[in-house]
């Protein structure tokens, strides 16, 4: 007995008037194309898969070359008067006038503001008459001292005439009586030479109401006006601030600790405003203080610069950058400071035209030890070198470098000639 599904398609066959056989062949030979081709594609898909990728490495180079160097040194800081002055009163009262105003030019003795001298001329009033009365006592000790000189030549002339006539005790009397006059004469002068110390001092108080400049400039600030109480009793208040001479300033920058020991006196520098950028203005160094300031951790020193401004155009109090030169390198053999931090990649195990089958690019060898083809080793000793480009090659050379400006670096000796071409970087290459 035949199996149901073959005598359903047979039956099927039969109907639609299809030979049975040949339709099982048909399907016999689609099965045999089917894994022919995916035979034949398989060892396409398995090397594109698997095939390595075309990869290589540019050199980006630049040459040596000879040149000028200048090292500064970066620092920022702010504008100041060579002479600040600051104006202020020794005493107490109210402010009657003010004389200057700001940017006021003034003169030594010009006066400035006055304060109201109605009690320091009474003062002044008190101690004359003080003085006047002190003199007065000094003619009455004066007289004393007379009289008390007349009585006891008196008494000496009596007793030289008779001895009886006169008694000692009454001489002695007279001689005292003398020396105590002396005392109040002497107690009178000294009283007349205080009252006119008090009397000075008075009148210096008096002159003190009127404020002048000490010195030629010009006025910066004003912190008073008329009407205003003056209180001088611990502390002189501070009433104008004056520039002695503002075509001559100061500029005063923060050095870095890392820096400070190439800033010496003496040295140029420039520096820009933010007021006029496109301007630069020069300076040179007249002090480097050993007094240091900490803020946030970093460690700076004041460093003062001579800047000259006819014109005006500075101003106290504006922030400068300054461009310190501490270095100049003339006609130097220079290289860029990639060129030493360069360091050569590792090389690719296998070249780019290398041949592999398929057996290999399914069981791959063991990965080769990188090499560096066409590098010289250095000594250990060798502290800096670069790497010199030579017919597709690189090739170690040592030297010795001098100042650098964080760009160039001078080389002050070693194996390199003008024009070698020096790596700096590499690039990736792919396809």
């Amino acid at each position: 007995m035949k199996p149901p599904h073959e005598t359903d398609s047979r039956d099927i066959a039969a109907t639609l008037g299809i030979d049975a056989g040949a339709a099982r062949h048909r399907r016999r030979r689609l099965w045999i194309v089917a894994a022919a081709a995916a035979l034949l594609t398989l060892p396409a898909g398995l090397w594109v898969f698997l095939r390595p990728t075309a990869e290589g490495l540019r050199y980006v180079t630049q040459e040596v070359r000879r040149g000028d160097l200048t090292i500064t040194v970066t620092a920022t800081g702010s504008l100041a008067p060579t002479n600040e002055v600051e104006v202020g009163s020794e005493l107490s009262g109210i402010v009657k006038t003010v004389e200057v105003d700001f940017n006021d030019r003034v003169r030594v003795g010009q006066p400035l503001a006055n304060l109201d001298p109605t009690k320091f001329q009474a003062e002044v009033l008190r101690s004359r008459a003080a003085l006047e009365s002190a003199q007065a006592m000094v003619l009455e000790a004066q007289a004393t001292v007379r009289e008390a000189d007349l009585n006891l030549e008196r008494l000496r002339r009596l007793s030289a005439l008779n001895a009886r006539a006169v008694s000692p005790l009454d001489v002695d009397a007279a001689e005292a009586s003398l020396a105590r006059a002396r005392a109040g004469e002497a107690s009178a002068r000294a009283q007349v030479a205080e009252a006119r110390a008090t009397l000075k001092v008075d009148e210096t108080n008096l002159t003190k109401t009127v404020i002048v400049s000490p010195v030629e400039g010009l006025v910066l600030t004003r912190s008073v006006d008329p009407g205003q109480t003056v209180a001088a009793s611990l502390q002189a208040p501070v009433l104008f601030t004056l520039a002695e001479d503002l075509t001559q300033m100061e500029l005063q920058v923060d050095v870095d600790e890392a820096d400070v020991g190439r800033v010496q006196e003496g040295q140029s520098a420039t520096f820009t405003v933010d007021a006029y950028p496109e301007r630069e203005f020069a300076a040179q160094i007249t002090q480097v203080r050993y007094g240091s300031a900490t803020t946030e951790g970093v460690v700076t020193y004041k460093t003062i610069l001579k800047v000259d401004n006819p014109d005006l155009v500075l101003r106290p109090g504006m922030t400068a950058t300054a461009e310190i030169t501490v270095d100049r390198v003339a006609d130097g053999l220079l290289v860029p400071n990639a060129a030493l931090r360069f360091s050569p990649p590792q090389a690719t195990p296998t070249a780019s035209g290398e041949r592999h089958g398929l057996v290999s690019l399914l069981l791959p060898r063991p990965p080769r030890r990188p090499k560096r083809a066409g590098v010289e080793t250095l000594p250990k000793s060798q502290a800096r070198q670069v790497w010199v480009l030579q017919g597709g090659e690189l090739r170690a050379v040592a030297v010795v470098t001098g100042a650098t400006d964080g760009a160039l670096t001078v080389i002050t000796s070693g194996d390199l000639a003008l024009g070698a071409v020096l790596v700096v970087d590499t690039v990736d290459v792919k396809p």
